[in-house]
C-alpha cells in the first residue's frame, strides 16, 4: 500500500509538470492518472515484482516517455487540451438502430441524456439517429479559452455525414435539408438547467423547400421556433421579444391559439423575429448550417456556467462532474398536422407513486409547448383525462370533441409507447421521464431518466417496487435520502378545517404551502431574506426562477400543466405547487393579480393545496404528520439494516412524545434549562 501510494504521488507530481504546457493540467492528470493506475495494477498483478517500489519507478518513467511523445503529437495536430486517449481515440458516439457505440453504464462520460439514448437504441426502441460529444470535450472547452479542438471538429463532421447517409438529406440541402436538434445532458438529471435548440439547419432557403417537401405552415412554423430558440439560447436575446412578436400577430388576427395561425402567419412572425434578431444580436441571422451548429454547441458547452445551472448543482449538491455532454440528433417533428403530436410522460404518477401511466401530449405541437403550458395539454390516458375534465368543470361531450387522451385518439400509438414504458422501467429498474414524438402517425421515443418525484412518490414506488420484486429492500432504501424523509415531516393542511377555496389549478406538488404572494424570484428571494414565508406567483415558470423557487414555501402558475417546468423543479424541491390555474391573471404592474376577478396584491396571504390544486385565502390551519402506511415501512426496513441506534434532541415533554412517536429509542441530549422557558413555569 505504501509502495503503490508513494508511486501515485510520484506519477501526480511528474504527469503535472510534465503536461502544464498543454494548458488544462489539472483535468489531464485526473484523467491520465486514472488510466496510470489501472494499468500500473495489472502489471502489478501480472508481474508481481520482488521490489515494487523500483518496479513502479521504472514503470513510471516510462509513462513520462509516452506522454512526451503524445504532448509533441498534440501540438503538431493543434488539439492540445485534449486527453492522450482523445487525440488519437473517440470522443463522439453514434446511436442509431444499425449501430449504437455507447451504453447506459456510460454516463460519466455521455451524460444521461446521451447514455440513455444508446441504451435504447440497443434495446430496438424507435430513437431518431444522432451522435454524442462527451463531457470530458465540455471540461476541456471551458479550461481552453471556450475552444473546440480541430479533432473534435473532424469527428463532428464525420458523424454528421453519417446521418446524412441513414436519412437520406443534406446538412444545408434547400431542396432537401437535414435538420437537427442540439441537447444538453449531464451524469445528473438537471431540468430546465440546460438549453436546447430545434429545427437546427433552417435557412431562407432551406425554409422553402422544406416547405414543397411538406406544407407551408409547417415549414415557417418550424422556422420561426428556430430563429427564436437560437435567438435566446446562442445569443441570449431577451424570449420577451419573440414571444411579443408572436402576440401581435396574434391580436391582428384576433385568436388566441397559435394553432389558429395559416402560414402566412408563421411567415409573419418569423420575419419579425429575424429583425428582432438582427436588432438585438446586431448581425444577420445565420444561414450556413455549419455556423448555426457550432455556435449551438459552443452554447451548451457554455451553458454549463450560467448561473442557473451553477445554482441548481448547489442546490442539489452535484459536485464531480466534468461538465455536460453535447446531443445532436435528427429531428421528427410533432407539429406537422393532425397526425403528428409531441408528449412527456411518466411510468408512474411523479407525485403520488401511483401505479398507473401518467403524461401529458399535444397534437400538432414541438415538445417545448408542453412544458411551456402555451396551450392546454391533454392526458395521455383516457381516465386521467376524464377526472381532469371533471376538475375543470368540462363535459364529456367538450372533452372528447376538444382534449381527447392519446389512448383514445391514437390507440395504437398509445399500445406501442405503453409498451415501450413497461419495457425501460424493467429495465432500469426505477420509475421512469420519458419524451417522445409522433411524425405522421410513427412514434418515436427522444429521451428516458430516472424521473423527479415527490418524496411521497418516491417512498411509495420503493415499496410497490419491493412488492413487486423489481427491486430489494437495500436498494430501496439507497434510493430514499434523509433529506427527503425529513420533507415528510412537514406540516399538511388540516382536513377538519373549513375552507372555501377561490379557484382551483392542476395539483402539480402534493403538500401545503402557506405565504404572502410575491411575483418575480429576485424579491421572492429578497422578501425570504429577511425572513417572510413567500408564494412565488408567475404566468409560468422558466430556468431563470431557480433562484425564487428554492426559497419559497410554494409556487403558483397560470399556465403549465403536470409536466411544466413549474411542476417538474417543484416535484424536485419537495415544494408545493398549483399549476395552469386558468382563473388567475397576473396584472401589467407585475406587483398583483386577479384570482377569478378578486385583486390581490404583494404580500397579501394565499393558502395553496397541492394535493388537490385548490388555492385558498389567508392563512389556513395546518397539522404535523404522521408515521403510518409506506413511510412507516419504509422506516421499518431502516431499523432492521441499520448498525446504529437513535436518540433524541428534546428538551420538552412534546419533543419527547414527538420523537418517541417517530421511532426514537430515548433522549441522547436534553437542555433541561429550555423547559424553563415555559410561560406556565
Amino acid at each position: 500500500i505504501f509502495s503503490l501510494g508513494y508511486s501515485f504521488f510520484f506519477v501526480c507530481t511528474r504527469s503535472s509538470r510534465h503536461r502544464k504546457g498543454m494548458g488544462d493540467s489539472q483535468y489531464l492528470v485526473q484523467h491520465n492518472v486514472a488510466q496510470l493506475m489501472d494499468r500500473i495494477l495489472g502489471q502489478m498483478m501480472a508481474v508481481k515484482p520482488a521490489d515494487p517500489v523500483a518496479f513502479l519507478k521504472d514503470y513510471a518513467e516510462n509513462e513520462m516517455k509516452f506522454l512526451a511523445e503524445q504532448r509533441a503529437k498534440a501540438k503538431a495536430s493543434g488539439s492540445a487540451g485534449l486527453t492522450v486517449n482523445e487525440v488519437e481515440g473517440k470522443f463522439v458516439y453514434l446511436f442509431s438502430a444499425q449501430q449504437s457505440e455507447g451504453t447506459a453504464e456510460m454516463k460519466a462520460l455521455l451524460g444521461g441524456k446521451g447514455a440513455n439514448l444508446a441504451e435504447m437504441a440497443k434495446l430496438r426502441c424507435p430513437v431518431p439517429p444522432g451522435f454524442t460529444i462527451s463531457t470530458r470535450v465540455c471540461q476541456t472547452y471551458n479550461a481552453n479559452g471556450k475552444q473546440i479542438p480541430p479533432p473534435v471538429r473532424a469527428q463532428v463532421e464525420a458523424q454528421l455525414q453519417r446521418l446524412e447517409e441513414l436519412m437520406g438529406k443534406k446538412f444545408g440541402d434547400p431542396a432537401n435539408p437535414l435538420l437537427i436538434s442540439v441537447r444538453s445532458g449531464a451524469a445528473v438529471s438537471m431540468p430546465g438547467m440546460m438549453d436546447t435548440v430545434l429545427n437546427l439547419g433552417l435557412s431562407d432557403a432551406a425554409v422553402e423547400g422544406l416547405a414543397k417537401l411538406s406544407s407551408a405552415r409547417f415549414a415557417w412554423d418550424s422556422y420561426r421556433r428556430f430563429i427564436a430558440m437560437f435567438g435566446n439560447v446562442v445569443k441570449g436575446v431577451d424570449g420577451e421579444h419573440f414571444e411579443h412578436n408572436i402576440t401581435a400577430v396574434k391580436n391582428r388576427k384576433g385568436v388566441k391559439l397559435d394553432m389558429d395561425l395559416d402560414a402566412e402567419d408563421m411567415k409573419a412572425v418569423a420575419l419579425a423575429h429575424k429583425k428582432s434578431y438582427e436588432e438585438k444580436v446586431r448581425e444577420p441571422f445565420p444561414q450556413d448550417p455549419w455556423t448555426q451548429l457550432w455556435a449551438s454547441i459552443d452554447a451548451v458547452f457554455g451553458s454549463w456556467d450560467n448561473p442557473r445551472a451553477i445554482k441548481y448543482r448547489e442546490l442539489n449538491d452535484i459536485k464531480g462532474l466534468l461538465g455536460t455532454a453535447v446531443n445532436v440528433q435528427c429531428m421528427v417533428f410533432g407539429n406537422m398536422g393532425t397526425d403528428s403530436a409531441t408528449g412527456v410522460c411518466f411510468s408512474r404518477n411523479p407525485s403520488t407513486g401511483e401505479n398507473k401511466f401518467y403524461g401529458e401530449w399535444l397534437i400538432n405541437a414541438q415538445g417545448e409547448d408542453v412544458v411551456a403550458g402555451i396551450r392546454t395539454p391533454q392526458q395521455i390516458r383516457k381516465e386521467a383525462s376524464q377526472e381532469w375534465a371533471q376538475q375543470h368543470g368540462i363535459s364529456e361531450e367538450v372533452r372528447k370533441r376538444d382534449y381527447p387522451s392519446l389512448e383514445e385518439a391514437m390507440p395504437a400509438l398509445y399500445k406501442e409507447l405503453s409498451d415501450i414504458k413497461d419495457l425501460l422501467e424493467k429495465h432500469y429498474t426505477d420509475m421512469q421521464d420519458m419524451e417522445f414524438t409522433i411524425e405522421k402517425g410513427k412514434l418515436y421515443m427522444l429521451q428516458t431518466r430516472n424521473g423527479k418525484r415527490t418524496v411521497q412518490a418516491q417512498v411509495n414506488i420503493a415499496v410497490d417496487m419491493v412488492q413487486e420484486k423489481l427491486i430489494s429492500e437495500k436498494t430501496a432504501l439507497k434510493r430514499i435520502t434523509a433529506a427527503q424523509l425529513d420533507q415528510l415531516l412537514h406540516p399538511t393542511l388540516d382536513p377538519k378545517a373549513k375552507t372555501s377555496p377561490l379557484a382551483k389549478g392542476l395539483p402539480a406538488s402534493p403538500g401545503a404551502a402557506v405565504g404572502k404572494i410575491v411575483f418575480t424570484a429576485k424579491d421572492a428571494e429578497a422578501w425570504a431574506g429577511r425572513g417572510e414565508k413567500v408564494l412565488l406567483v408567475r404566468l409560468e415558470t422558466s430556468p431563470e426562477d431557480i433562484t425564487g423557487m428554492v426559497v419559497c414555501q410554494g409556487i403558483l402558475t397560470a399556465r403549465g400543466g403536470m409536466t411544466s417546468h413549474a411542476a417538474v423543479v417543484a416535484r424536485g424541491m419537495g415544494r408545493c405547487c398549483v399549476a395552469g390555474c386558468g382563473d388567475l391573471e397576473i396584472l401589467d404592474d407585475g406587483k398583483s393579480c386577479t384570482i377569478k376577478g378578486k385583486r390581490y396584491s404583494e404580500g397579501d396571504w394565499l393558502t395553496l393545496n397541492g394535493d388537490n390544486g385548490e388555492i385558498l385565502e389567508g392563512q389556513a390551519k395546518l397539522i404535523e404528520p404522521a408515521l403510518t402506511g409506506n413511510f412507516k415501512t419504509v422506516m421499518d426496513w431502516a431499523a432492521k439494516y441499520r448498525r446504529l441506534k437513535v436518540r433524541t434532541n428534546a428538551d420538552t415533554p412534546r419533543d419527547v412524545a414527538a420523537a418517541l412517536r417517530f421511532g426514537a429509542e430515548g433522549v441522547g441530549l436534553c437542555r433541561t434549562e429550555h423547559m424553563f422557558f415555559d410561560k406556565s413555569r
